[in-house]
């Protein structure tokens, strides 16, 4: 035999079945070679070793290892020559080297050489889910697991693109097909076989990565604005009996409906304590006082949050605890003092607070505690979003800060439920790591890590348009997780509920003209009276040339403008707050709708525009109520109603490099382009976020 273990160069895709005996990687090669119509490369130590047995009786022993290389190598080299684009080898010298060091625990220096070498477009690691199949040459079933674990772990050491195929036969075939086509479309587009590898473990569909490579590439539609969203013109006004009116609706047909309060708060504090970290890193107190710092850097948070120390919730908390770490605490210095409270407040070994979310951190004191977020909206839940006794809420959170937020709620559910009157459901869900997107460096290529790996980021808010579509329920309430204030629920309850009974209100008419469609009862004269309520209740103008279509044309065009989600949005009046507002927008076909934009999506070198975006009187306070189920009670597909255009590109720094990121259209902007929207507006008191640290020290979040 030919002592040649090079493996001949090609521009065909070949895939190596790796895993111990009786993985079924000879049944995976041959179903793989007839899918794509190519051929298989079989195992030559199956007839090697059989002939040894029938000729003399004996098993295999180390010498063999390298004359079954010989023999693999071979069979590999004469089937890539006569292959059809894929070569699918049943095993290859990786599982030779794997074999020679189990078993004998030595591996030939020129076997365990070549089997580094020999490369693979992909490994299929077969798992030991399937039943072991006795033959003349296998060893026994026992200790598969370990084996396994050998196995897998010798593909990492070597850096082999590997994916692992668990389940039946059908099922591997079917996972295997979807990966090897996947897989050519990758190498097409420019990605190795463990760039292809990390993005397959991330679950990002491929079709979204080359949406978004696309995206960086031709830059992202900017924003059509014809003019803002104001009082009688696409927001609507209420009076006080209004609100209490639409309230009471709410409450007299609330226990038909299963609500749940909707809280994003997923985020990091980060962004909240910025000031002060940047004031840590940049103050050298040896050298200069904290008032000649201030003025030298105009830093005018700091000053405030310094005069205003001692109103903060956990003001109390760290200065008992710097007074245990520093004995002589008090006769330390002021500017000592002020820089090590904000020290401790940071410090990852004890307060950590710029690390944590938002939810848990100590916002508002009352005489018997102090309450997180959580808290405050665990009572909010029973003022508006309960029903029949029972209230649900939903955090989006990182899986990492789930305990965080379990610890929080057993230590007052029962108390909050008590007092409010209601038993509350508490679920939680994760932002899905295939909505995160793909970073790219200047010249719009796939940016890389110090390791040479891709590098992905969190698609932003707008991701969560897969966790609400999730949710079992009528109405959704959705509030940030900042936006609460202390004491003030009953008056929070009343904008809510007025806002929820604006919706069911729209909804009942809604699903009164669906049915007569849908039961083909329409008439023509309710045509005048649906195209009225069109545009004066959901802002809708029906598309020229509609007058001219017959009745059975006009009930198709009333279905597909009517048959979708809903939301109800309160905005407030406009007091410098940055962020999104209302307006009226023309999309590519020329439809003007309301939506929500935020500045990022304005052309602002187009004069025009810029003067649209400042003559807005309105703030998106984030306040929305919305429907999510048809006239059938059947959930919308809430991912249909996506303007996929509308996403966001960020520049960014990894590492001191540049680099682009891509944000999914955003959850109340883009990603609820296409539903019915109605803009309400109500009181500034719904409305007191905690952008900052500092925003703790306003009236909303002082005792009262």
């Amino acid at each position: 035999m030919e002592e040649n273990l090079t493996q001949e160069q090609s521009a065909i895709i070949k895939i190596a079945m790796f895993g111990p005996e009786s993985t079924g990687k000879t049944t995976l090669a041959i179903q793989l070679a007839e899918y794509y119509k190519t051929v298989w490369v079989p195992e030559f130590a199956r007839d090697y070793l059989q002939e040894k047995w029938n000729k003399n009786q004996l098993i295999c022993d180390v010498d063999d290892m390298l004359p079954i290389a010989y023999g693999q190598t071979k069979f590999e080299n004469y089937g890539q020559s006569i292959a059809n684009k894929y070569l699918f080898c049943d095993t290859n010298l990786m599982v030779t080297k794997v074999f020679s060091e189990v078993y004998y625990g030595y591996c030939d220096p020129s076997l365990d050489k070549a089997a580094q070498e020999h490369e693979y477009d992909m490994f299929f690691l077969t798992d030991i889910d399937v039943p072991w199949e006795k033959d003349d040459l296998r060893d026994k079933p026992e200790g598969r697991k370990s084996v396994f674990e050998v196995f897998k772990k010798s593909l990492i050491d070597n850096k082999k693109p590997f994916i692992t195929l668990s389940g039946d036969k059908a099922l591997r075939l079917q996972k295997a097909i979807a990966i090897i086509d996947d897989l050519a479309k990758a190498k097409e587009m420019g990605f190795s076989s463990r760039d292809f590898v990390q993005i397959y473990e991330h679950g990002i569909p491929l079709g979204n990565i080359q949406k978004q490579l696309s995206i960086f590439k031709n830059g992202v539609l900017k924003t059509d604005l014809v003019e803002p969203a104001t009082l009688f013109n696409g927001i609507l006004k209420l009076s006080d009996q209004d609100f209490q009116e639409k309230a009471a609706f709410f409450d007299s047909h609330k226990s038909d409906l299963k609500l749940v309060k909707f809280v994003p708060a997923s985020g990091a504090a980060s962004r909240m304590f910025k000031f002060l970290s940047d004031f840590l890193n940049e103050y050298d107190i040896l050298n200069e006082s904290i008032n000649a710092y201030i003025n030298r850097k105009k830093d005018n948070e700091l000053a405030i949050f310094i005069v205003g120390m001692d109103k903060f919730s956990f003001f109390e908390t760290v200065h008992d605890k710097l007074k245990e770490e520093f004995v002589d605490f008090d006769s330390l210095d002021r500017d000592y003092k002020n820089y090590y409270f904000i020290k401790l407040l940071l410090a990852s070994d004890y307060f950590d607070f710029a690390n944590k979310p938002k939810g848990i951190l100590p916002f508002h004191k009352y005489l018997a505690n102090i309450a997180t977020p959580i808290e405050e909206h665990l009572y909010e839940c029973g003022y508006y979003s309960s029903s029949n006794g029972n209230s649900r809420l939903h955090f989006t959170i990182s899986e990492v800060h789930q305990d965080q937020f379990e610890n929080i709620i057993s230590s007052i559910k029962s108390k909050v439920e008590k007092e409010s009157e209601t038993l509350i459901e508490l679920s939680y869900s994760y932002q899905n790591r295939s909505t995160d997107t793909i970073a790219v460096d200047e010249l719009n290529n796939p940016f890389r890590d110090e390791n040479g790996e891709l590098l992905f980021r969190p698609g932003g808010h707008g991701a969560l348009i897969g966790n609400l579509n999730d949710l079992e329920a009528d109405i959704v309430f959705v509030k940030n997780i900042d936006n609460v204030i202390v004491q003030n629920n009953e008056t929070i309850a009343l904008y809510k509920k007025a806002l929820a009974g604006i919706l069911v209100e729209l909804q009942q008419k809604i699903f009164g003209y669906l049915r007569l469609i849908d039961t083909n009862s329409l008439e023509r004269g309710q045509i005048e009276e649906i195209g009225r309520f069109l545009k004066e209740k959901l802002n809708v103008e029906i598309e020229n040339g509609f007058d001219e279509l017959s009745l059975g044309n006009k009930a198709d065009i009333i279905e597909t403008v009517l048959n979708r989600p809903i939301r109800v949005c309160g905005m407030v009046k406009n007091e410098g707050e940055p962020g999104g507002g209302p307006f009226w927008v023309r999309n590519g076909s020329g439809v003007v709708s309301l939506q929500i934009v935020e500045s990022s999506q304005v052309d602002l070198n187009n004069d025009s525009q810029v003067r649209i975006m400042a003559a807005s009187t309105h703030f998106n306070p984030v306040d929305l109520v919305c429907g999510i189920k048809n006239y059938k009670g059947e959930k919308f597909d809430l991912t249909r109603f996506v303007d996929q255009n509308s996403g966001f590109i960020v520049e960014r720094n990894n590492g001191g490099k540049p680099m682009k990121t891509y944000e999914l259209p955003g959850l109340w902007n883009g990603a609820m382009a296409n539903w019915l929207t109605v803009f309400v507006q109500v009181p500034l008191v719904t409305f007191n976020p905690v952008k900052t640290v500092n925003d703790l020290l306003k009236a909303a979040h002082q005792p009262k």
